[in-house]
């Protein structure tokens, strides 16, 4: 754990010596990552602003999406998940969840934690375990991605962050899957990452109502910029190999 020179409060997780999470603990409303600031924006989409909302994070890092959710919604109700208790415990410790967090933390499987969950239970359901094709092969499934469509409300919005390098098979697979079992899917990314030249984050978003138009607009205008928002067909020609 280390303090972010740039931005005082600010700490950063890093495992391995790879940065893996950052943290604003004087503002946990501003999010430093720009995909996650993308899955951000598109929660911020939900309801309306302010309302508390329930969500369940797989894969809960440095707990940055939770705080974020409570500081932006408070009183919303979360679900956290990992497989790493030893790395939760020094989250915790070292960069406590601000009072009155109303956040379950549950150390197991992602995949058994989404099976115990009962249909339509969350607002916003967000995996972020993905680095990649060698992703833990259950966990890429379609079985398991209809279980995260299962899990939330028809209103409300499944958010994979697919982390993959050129030219983006993994997440051009992972795209047309959750397309195949949504009402409605987009993808958020990079503009310049589109073409599937460049390695980096992209974001499906799926849905079991359909997505509005406004969505892209707003999303568009959120960024970060270049922002690129993919849906219909521009999402579909995007899941096509070498499609951009």
């Amino acid at each position: 754990m280390d303090e972010d020179a740039h931005i005082e409060g600010a700490l950063i997780l890093s495992i391995g010596g790879a940065q893996q999470s950052h943290v604003d603990m004087a503002h946990p409303d501003r999010v430093f990552y720009e995909y996650l600031q993308r899955i951000a924006h598109v929660i911020d989409l939900l309801s309306t602003p302010g309302a508390p909302l329930r969500v369940l994070h797989l894969g809960a890092g440095a707990l940055t999406l939770v705080r974020y959710v409570q500081a932006t919604r408070p009183g919303s109700s979360q679900v956290a998940v990992d497989l790493e208790a030893d790395l939760i415990a020094l989250v915790l410790a070292e960069m406590p969840l601000p009072d009155g967090t109303a956040c379950e933390i549950i150390i197991g499987d992602a995949a058994d934690v989404v099976l115990e969950q009962a249909d339509g239970a969350f607002d916003a359901v967000v995996l972020d375990i993905f680095a990649g094709a060698d992703a833990p092969a259950h966990l890429t499934s379609a079985d398991f991605a209809a279980h995260l469509l299962r899990v939330c409300a028809d209103d409300g919005v499944v958010l994979v962050n697919v982390g993959d390098d050129p030219p983006l098979t993994f997440a051009r697979a992972q795209s047309r899957q959750l397309a195949s079992l949504a009402v409605a899917s987009a993808v958020l990314t990079e503009a310049g990452m589109v073409d599937g030249s460049r390695a980096g984050n992209v974001i499906v978003a799926a849905r079991r109502s359909a997505w509005p138009d406004a969505w892209t607009t707003a999303l568009l205008a959120a960024g970060p910029h270049p922002a690129a928002v993919l849906a219909g067909p521009a999402r579909a020609a995007f899941e096509q190999p070498g499609g951009s």
